[in-house]
């Protein structure tokens, strides 16, 4: 903008703004719910470009104008949040790098492109800064001047550079160009010159293109390969947002909001991996803002801070103080506690591996604040105790980390790089786990469509939502083949046997080489299993697998490797054998005998036996009467005056023997 302009706005509304109290936010204090604010060293400059480096200091530089940046953009400094200063001189890039455009590099460098010479007049520089050895190595000019262009890094490792002003004759520039990593050499799109606004705001969607989102409501993909072709896909369902904010918080998912003049509170989203993207409305937030910066939390949600609510480019007396929660799960915005700085134009909010937001710059401010969420307020935090440095597209790695409540979520969100509210490098993955011995194991992006090659800060994040401070991990190349997972070896089941027909139960499974693929077979069927430790596992087994008797095999399988099988028996209940009871009754019972063939009966002596077989077995009782006794017969399952009766004895039967006296 206008330097004078500016400045003719900002000298009357210093002394306002300084004492300014906070506005009016929730009337809740528990930090656990609205976070907390914290005020660090002044800065030595008011920084207006700010990037998180790979080692987690903060890269930063201001602007041309004393009166709101005390230092022109040629003056770079290196800020530490473990130990907050005023900032340390780091190199210089060797002119004004205010207004300019900027990406990480998969290296790990920041490209620089644009620059002021003065107010809508742009330089056509590029430059590469080396945060390894402070140090900076110029690339060649682009095809003409831009200020207030985009930097956005392509999944090839390169980066696309669009739109900036040339000049007030020339007007913006037209030609997108794209920076050629290995060759240090820009290529030209000219089958895609388009006039756009300034700084638009440009994601790496998940087909491979980059898509326009804003400030313009026209929404476009721009297809970088060859001499470029742009694409158009629809409008926004609201108003121009100059001067808003965006976010990519999950693969092709984009929320956008704020902006506009006079300001609006309204958002939008859009999910590129429908299959027909169309913006749709989410929550509004509780105030109107421009000039706000919305910052990617470890947790999936999205922190809008400062800006104004008041009309015209800047108004300086209505400050927005109270940030602002937005949950991507349900839409709605949540306001938290407020800051004690005011940060409206030319202020940036810069995401910290420690899950806090470092908060700093607008006219004239030199105070940082960091802000605590209120997920850092809620109990202990995971702890990551080891993570890879550099991992493969779709490779599968382990990380260790302890946890009090159980790991409910994996998150990766590339370093930042901010200016004029919107992050030119900031965006989220949420990525697939497992739970392993010892954390966790987690699946990297598959393509760099999904998450363009650089370093990006993985986080963990427990089941109550509480983030662990992040470990950098750099994002980039093909997995190779993962190598067979290790044989599992079967030593011991418990239970090892069961009888038929007995209910489901819990299976545990000892052995070696158990992981968090491991799965448990039954003669061969996958069963739901639980990874206890690298040697045990427990396993579901159904009522249906012992229903009949028989040997079941139970395996172990790490994929495609499968252990040997160890045998579980379940065996045929046992049954009581049927059992035959005969009584003596009548005037001369005891004179009178019974007897059974096979053998068992033997009453009166033995008057109760029990007759096994693989099939029922028959009986034949003979009743034989003694001295002045005759049989008189049979009751109960035999009938008749017969001195025989034949039994089948396929249950418990009773018989009664009748003696009388002659």
């Amino acid at each position: 903008m206008n330097a004078t302009r500016i400045l003719g706005a900002l000298l009357p509304a210093l002394a306002l703004a300084a004492c300014l109290l906070p506005a009016a936010g929730s009337a809740q204090t528990d930090p656990a719910v609205v976070g907390q604010w914290a005020k660090l060293a002044n800065l030595s400059i008011v920084p207006i470009h700010t990037h998180l480096l790979p080692d987690g200091k903060v890269f930063m530089w201001g602007g041309t104008v004393a009166a709101y940046s005390q230092a022109d953009g040629n003056t770079q400094i290196l800020w530490d949040p473990a130990n907050p200063s005023a900032g340390t001189p780091a190199a210089k890039i060797g002119y004004d790098a205010f207004c300019t455009g900027h990406s990480f590099l998969p290296d790990g460098s920041l490209l620089v492109m644009g620059g002021h010479i003065s107010d809508e007049v742009g330089l056509p520089n590029a430059s590469r800064y080396f945060p390894a050895t402070n140090t900076w190595t110029a690339a060649p000019d682009m095809n003409a001047g831009r200020w207030y262009g985009t930097a956005t890094t392509l999944p090839n490792g390169d980066a696309l550079v669009v739109s900036g002003e040339i000049s007030h004759a020339d007007g913006v520039n037209l030609l997108p160009q794209v920076y050629q990593t290995a060759t240090n050499t820009w290529r030209d799109l000219t089958g895609a010159q388009l006039w756009q606004a300034l700084y638009p705001m440009m994601f790496v969607a998940p087909n491979g293109k980059v898509i326009e989102v804003g400030p313009s409501t026209q929404t476009r993909y721009l297809d970088t390969s060859g001499t470029g072709a742009w694409t158009w896909i629809g409008e926004r369902m609201a108003v121009w947002r100059d001067s808003g904010s965006a976010v990519m918080y999950d693969a092709g998912k984009i929320l956008i909001v704020g902006g506009q003049d006079p300001p609006t509170s309204s958002a939008e989203v859009l999910d590129l991996n429908a299959a027909t993207p169309a913006w749709k409305p989410t929550g509004s937030m509780k105030t109107l803002r421009r000039h706000l910066d919305a910052t990617l939390l470890p947790d999936g949600t999205v922190l809008a801070t400062g800006g104004t609510s008041g009309s015209g480019f800047e108004d300086l007396t209505k400050p927005v103080m109270a940030p602002e929660l937005w949950n991507p799960s349900t839409g709605v915005w949540t306001t938290l506690a407020p800051a004690t700085v005011p940060r409206m134009y030319h202020s940036t909010a810069l995401l910290l591996p420690d899950g806090r937001v470092l908060s700093s710059g607008g006219n004239g401010h030199t105070e940082v604040e960091v802000f605590s969420p209120p997920y850092l307020f809620k109990g202990p935090r995971p702890v990551i105790s080891s993570a890879p440095t550099a991992v493969a597209y779709g490779q599968r790695f382990a990380v260790q980390a302890a946890s009090a409540a159980p790991i409910a979520k994996v998150t990766l969100i590339r370093l930042g790089s901010v200016t004029h509210s919107f992050d030119q490098n900031q965006r989220m993955n949420v990525l697939t786990f497992a739970a392993a011995s010892g954390g966790v194991e987690v699946t990297a992006p598959a393509n760099a469509n999904l998450a363009p090659p650089g370093h990006y800060m993985l986080f963990v994040v427990d089941a109550n939502g509480i983030p662990s401070v992040a470990s950098v991990v750099q994002l980039g190349g093909t997995a190779s083949p993962p190598p067979p997972a290790p044989a599992p070896a079967l030593t011991s089941l418990s239970p090892n046997s069961t009888t038929a027909g007995s209910p489901g139960f819990t299976l545990t499974v000892d052995g070696t080489g158990f992981g968090a693929t491991s799965r448990v077979r039954w003669n061969g069927v996958e069963r739901v299993t639980t990874l206890v430790s690298a040697t045990r596992l427990t396993a579901t087994v159904l009522a249906a697998d012992v229903s009949a008797a028989g040997t079941a095999q139970v395996t172990v399988a790490n994929g495609e490797t499968v252990s040997g099988a160890l045998a579980f028996t379940v065996t045929a209940p046992t049954q009581s054998a049927p059992r035959l009871s005969v009584t003596r009754a009548g005037t001369a019972s005891t004179r009178g005998t019974v007897t059974s063939q096979p053998a068992g009966i033997s009453c009166g002596n033995t008057c109760t036996a029990t007759f096994a077989g693989s099939s029922p077995t028959t009986v034949v009782l003979t009743a034989t009467a003694n001295g002045n006794a005759i049989f008189a017969g049979w009751t109960g399952q035999c009938s008749g005056t017969a001195k025989t009766c034949t039994l089948t004895m396929d249950a418990n039967k009773s018989v009664t023997a009748t003696f009388n006296r002659k």
